[in-house]
C-alpha cells in the first residue's frame, strides 16, 4: 500500500486510548484487504499496515487475554 492511498482514509481511535492523548493507536477500516495503524500523536508520521486477517487474529488474542503474562 503507498502513503498516497491513505490521504484520504478516515482514522477512528482505540477504545483503549486515553483522553490525556497518550498511548492513542489509530487505525482506517477504509480497507478490504489491509488494516493501517498509526500513533495519533504523529498523524504525519510512519503506517504500519497491517493483512486484514492478521489484524482481525491480533485483535482477538488482545481480547482474548491470550497475549502478555
Amino acid at each position: 500500500m503507498r502513503s498516497s492511498d491513505l490521504t484520504a482514509a478516515s482514522w477512528r481511535k482505540s477504545s483503549h486510548s486515553n483522553q490525556d492523548g497518550g498511548a492513542c493507536l489509530e487505525v482506517s477500516d477504509d480497507f478490504t484487504a489491509a488494516v493501517p495503524v498509526r500513533d495519533s500523536k504523529f498523524p504525519d508520521g510512519p503506517v504500519l499496515v497491517f493483512p486484514a486477517d492478521r489484524w482481525t487474529s491480533f485483535v482477538s488474542a488482545v481480547r482474548g487475554g491470550q497475549l502478555g503474562g
